[in-house]
């Protein structure tokens, strides 16, 4: 069911989140897979679609520094929000410590959060009305992302609503565990490393 961006098709998208299942959505880098965290079975049927091992960790979205904040363990620690304040909204994925109530089927470990706020008003907007969404790059495991909502719609068919954000070409994002001292790259990506250290007053580690 691919759909366009309109405001009627974005309140399709609250629904269907609201519903527990899966929506296929735009994003600064490239089309991602969506769901409600708080709704039961929500991440499992987003782990069965995109065949994607439960141990690989579920990044979340967020509408905004202050949504990510609400999700992290006593706030965000001082370089959790430089690099936030820093390169946010956009593609930079900061893994914090993550509050202990929260307990959110995101695989991996269940003590961290990786939270992203995109550069992409719909998506922000989705996450404003619904709150944070777990994601995934909307593509089967270990094959490659798709850029546009009919790549989406080729791949899963009819099983999730697609919204229809254009074309997404965008880098993947950097992800920064900023729980570790110093700072880790887990995953190169559109934001320097040199930037991150940068934007923290970090020194190069070699």
């Amino acid at each position: 069911m691919s759909r366009a961006g309109s405001a009627t098709n974005l309140a399709s998208a609250v629904r269907a989140l609201q519903a527990g299942e899966v929506v296929a959505i735009p994003t600064d880098t490239v089309y991602g897979l969506a769901v409600d965290p708080r709704r039961p079975g929500a991440t499992g049927r987003l782990f069965a679609l995109k065949s994607r091992p439960p141990d690989v960790a579920l990044p979340v979205l967020v509408a905004d520094l202050e949504q990510a904040a609400q999700l992290s363990a006593g706030g965000l620690s001082p370089v959790a929000r430089r690099l936030a304040e820093g390169f946010w909204p956009g593609p930079l994925t900061v893994v914090v410590r993550r509050r202990a109530d929260i307990d959110w089927e995101l695989g991996g470990d269940a003590s961290t959060i990786g939270l992203r706020c995109p550069a992409h008003q719909m998506t922000r907007e989705l996450c404003r009305v619904v709150g944070p969404l777990a994601t995934t790059s909307a593509n089967r495991h270990g094959e490659p992302p798709l850029h546009s909502s009919r790549a989406v719609t080729d791949c899963f068919g009819d099983a999730l609503l697609v919204l229809d954000g254009g074309c997404c070409d965008g880098e993947a994002s950097t992800v920064v565990d900023a729980t570790a001292d110093p700072l880790r790259c887990l995953r190169a990506g559109a934001v320097s490393w040199d930037e991150v250290l940068a934007a923290t007053g970090s020194e190069p580690t070699g």
